[in-house]
């Protein structure tokens, strides 16, 4: 029997008709929050107004394309979430799911929502949540995931077009705004997971993932975590001298990336012993202090944005 069949037989009982609640968790509906939010934002600081209803259709299919990555990525990776304590409930390594219904599911969202958000808007914002959802599922999930320590920091790029796509909506263009958002992204994604990965490192080594911590250690990655969160910041700062930047947005920047820095080097100064003596309190916060960051700098750019709105009206 070929690897194939295997994933694709070894997943499919269950004592119990799946429900509307599983097959929504196959979508990742926390993932998707986050895609959704970042993509609204991107549609909402772009220079050019969008028609509400536009703009809604956007969003939902830009939040379904986003589920159908999620989808397609659960149905690949059944194997190894069963064998990891965080991912052993999902609904396909648990049972409740079939893998084909996952795999059916996944495709028929990634072409219902690309070409709806073709007709709604244009083939620009189409074309990078194709490609999206072909980055996320392929080259992340089937490539990158299982074979190089290096699989967040590229594959990163999958949830960072997320405000590409809002800004082609509205613009139907790529611009240093919007590629600038993507590098904030993008920047973020490796010392956000990598800092999880600290604190969780016995799950990626039962699924034989090679995560950094992994393949070089944990020292390794806390200095992983320190170099890339010097190259965010003048990415992030950047972001607040362009046309969408002002001084909510520059002064949010500068505070967050000054105490996420803090962070990280508070993290490298670390050992194995330390941590283990304190239950990597100072990874859990590291990682905590990450997702505060990303929110933070996405609200700003919103205020921003309202301000300049409401100056212009007066």
């Amino acid at each position: 029997m070929s690897d194939m069949s295997v994933q694709e037989t070894a997943y499919t009982s269950s004592a119990t008709e799946p429900g509307m609640s599983d097959y929504f968790a196959l979508m990742k509906p926390r993932v998707m929050s986050l895609v959704v939010f970042t993509a609204l934002v991107g549609l909402l600081v772009a220079p050019v107004p969008v028609h509400p209803f536009i703009g809604f259709v956007a969003i939902l299919c830009i939040a379904v394309g986003a589920g159908a990555s999620g989808a397609l990525n659960m149905w690949w990776d059944a194997d190894i979430d069963a064998l990891m304590k965080r991912t052993a409930k999902r609904p396909i390594p648990s049972g409740r799911v079939p893998a084909g219904d996952a795999l059916a599911i996944g495709l028929a969202l990634s072409g219902f929502s690309v070409v709806l958000l073709w007709l709604a808007t244009n083939a620009l914002a189409a074309g990078l949540l194709a490609f999206t959802i072909f980055f996320y599922a392929v080259v992340y999930s089937m490539w990158l995931k299982r074979s190089t320590p290096q699989n967040i920091v590229i594959g990163g790029a999958a949830g960072a077009f997320p405000p590409m796509i809002g800004w082609a909506v509205a613009t139907g263009t790529v611009s240093i705004e919007s590629v600038l958002m993507f590098g904030l992204i993008f920047m973020w994604t490796p010392p956000h997971f990598w800092a999880l990965a600290l604190f969780v490192k016995s799950d990626y080594g039962n699924a034989n993932v090679p995560m950094l911590t992994e393949t070089h250690g944990r020292d390794s990655t806390r200095k992983h975590v320190l170099i890339y969160t010097l190259l965010l910041a003048p990415v992030a700062i950047g972001l607040g001298f362009t046309s969408i930047g002002g001084p909510v947005y520059l002064t949010v920047a500068v505070l967050m990336n000054a105490w996420f820095l803090k962070g990280a080097v508070d993290l490298w100064r670390r050992d194995d012993a330390a941590a283990e003596a304190d239950n990597y309190a100072v990874e859990k916060q590291v990682f905590k202090i990450s997702l505060y960051y990303l929110f933070a700098h996405f609200v700003a750019l919103l205020v921003d944005a309202a301000l300049r709105l409401n100056l212009g009206a007066v």
